[in-house]
This record gives C-alpha cells, structure tokens and sequence, in this order.
C-alpha cells in the first residue's frame, strides 16, 4: 500500500480484508487511544464498535500505565485470553490503536503477526490527534 489511508472506508476494507484471510479473526476496529471508532469491520454494530474500542482503550492504558511504573518500557501488545475468546489490542500509529476479537482456539502468533504486518502497511498513515476538552 503507497497512498495515504485517508477514509475510514477504506479502513474498514482493510480490517474486514484482514478477518477474510484470517479465519480465527472475528471482530477487527481501529480506535484512538482515548476510545473512540475510526474504523470498524462489516460485521460489528456501531454499537459493538464503540464498546469494543472502549474496553481495547481501557486495556491499552492500563498496560501502559504498567510498563511506565514498573520499568517495562513502551507496550507493544495486550493480549486477554478469555474462556472463548482473544482479544489482542495493538499500537497502530500516533494515538490509534488496532484491535482484534479471535476464535479461542486461534493461532496467537499468526494474529500477531498479521496485526503487526497491517500496523507495519498503514500505521504510518493513520493517526489521531488527541482532544482538546
């Protein structure tokens, strides 16, 4: 990918090409680090989106928090493994952040690595500002 990802279509087209070739990925959003949506895959709501990129945000502080105060450096990933599920949360350019719900029998490696490999194509290109209050 040359161009610059400007339209959160063409966000989703990514995410959802990602879930196409990733048979355990089910649900995938782009979100900025304070929760809000900038992309979301076909088959998650609006609301479903916003829910999940509020818990990813969550997760994604609260690791950061942690690296900060206990030495361990910039985050790379979160990974929660649940009974039936994996939510993997990623950083994904300046104030965003990609996260994915997979199957709980999924390849963790190979989501991780296809998550880096999308971060890697567009993270450069995709980025938010923070909010002013």
């Amino acid at each position: 990918m040359t161009g610059k990802v400007t339209s959160t279509g063409e966000l989703n087209w990514l995410l959802d090409d990602l879930i196409s070739r990733v048979g355990a990925v089910r649900q995938a959003v782009i979100l900025s680090t304070d929760g809000l949506v900038v992309g979301a895959s076909q088959g998650l709501t609006r609301e479903d989106a916003e829910h999940l990129s509020a818990v990813a945000a969550g997760f994604q502080s609260l690791a950061r928090g942690a690296g900060r105060h206990f030495g361990g450096g910039e985050v790379r990933q979160t990974i929660v493994e649940m009974e039936h599920a994996f939510l993997f949360v990623t950083a994904a350019g300046q104030g965003t952040c990609l996260a994915v719900l997979a199957a709980s029998d999924a390849d963790v490696g190979h989501i991780a690595y296809e998550m880096a490999m999308l971060v890697k194509r567009v993270g450069q290109h995709i980025s938010t500002a923070p909010r002013r209050m």
